[in-house]
């Protein structure tokens, strides 16, 4: 099995792991705030990376030399998640989960001036396609849903943090070093993260409230902290180092498809004939991106 195949393999893991998270998030919802509550996953996540990264020698003599560029990817991981929560004060789910179609375009664009990738005009149409399968799929192929759709105050946030969202994808790919290990860099990550999202809660004057996940809710964010933060962190930054951000962030037009799969496999929700065609606009979208860029 080729190094790239595992990488597209990591990346299909890692979609349904995070589409897993949408699904778990709704149980969590407004008991903290969603600032506290990605706080609370970096720091979960971490302490259960921790012994790994400080018993063994090879990961520990990393820490220190990676700390810096991990400071900076995780300042663009950080910044889409608050710009993610503060956004949704304004707008909804809808508008936002609309305008995430666009990452995958804008990691492209971003590709060209740092690494002097190009974007001709066939996948300029394919990303086209895959942002229009994408919404029919978000919109449920409600046409009146998407005309209905204005953006406000609170999508200009928005956009901010996609662009954040495009810059991370970017940043996991030029900040690595020949030799680095994606362990540490992802742990590093995560400890960067808590820096980020703490300055975050002091700078909103956010109150933690950590005692109102009880044992009820403890299972759930359990997945939220190891599958849906660490292990796709580390997956997507492993999948990033080899394919590069412009493939791993051509993924992303898969994840609603994700999420409506995992709600018709564990809920039995149905999918309207539209939802379908969409899924199927989508994924072949994706598979053209991955494979003709």
């Amino acid at each position: 099995m080729s190094e790239n195949f595992k990488a597209h393999i990591l990346v299909i893991i890692a979609t349904f792991l995070i589409a897993g998270s949408f699904i778990v998030s709704k149980k969590l919802a407004g008991i903290i705030d969603p600032i506290s509550l990605t706080l609370f996953r970096f720091v979960f996540a971490s302490i259960v990376l921790a012994p790994i990264i400080f018993i063994k020698q090879k990961y520990r003599t990393k820490v220190r030399e990676t700390f810096k560029r991990a400071l900076v990817i995780s300042l663009f991981y950080s910044l889409y998640f608050i710009g993610l929560f503060k956004a949704l004060e304004y707008t909804t789910a809808l508008n936002t989960g609309t305008l995430f179609t666009l990452v995958p375009l804008l990691t492209a664009v971003l590709a060209i001036f740092v690494f002097k990738q190009t974007i001709t005009l066939f996948q300029f149409l394919v990303y086209v396609v895959g942002i229009i399968g994408t919404c029919m799929v978000v919109f449920k192929g409600d046409l009146q849903l998407f005309l209905n759709l204005s953006l406000n105050y609170g999508d200009v946030i928005f956009l901010f943090a996609i662009v954040a969202m495009a810059l991370y994808s970017i940043s996991a790919k030029h900040f690595y070093k020949e030799g680095d290990e994606v362990l540490v860099l992802t742990f590093m990550t995560l400890i960067g993260g808590i820096i980020w999202m703490g300055l975050a809660l002091v700078l909103f004057n956010i109150p933690l409230q950590w005692e109102k996940i009880n044992d009820n809710l403890f299972l759930d964010m359990s997945y939220l902290a190891i599958a849906a933060t660490l292990f796709t962190v580390y997956l997507n930054q492993k999948a990033t180092v080899i394919l590069g951000p412009k493939k791993t962030m051509a993924y992303i037009y898969t994840s609603p498809v994700a999420v409506a799969l995992l709600m018709y496999l564990f809920y039995a929700q149905s999918m309207s004939f539209w939802v379908f065609i969409g899924i199927i606009i989508s994924s072949m979208a994706t598979l053209i991106l991955l494979f003709k860029s």
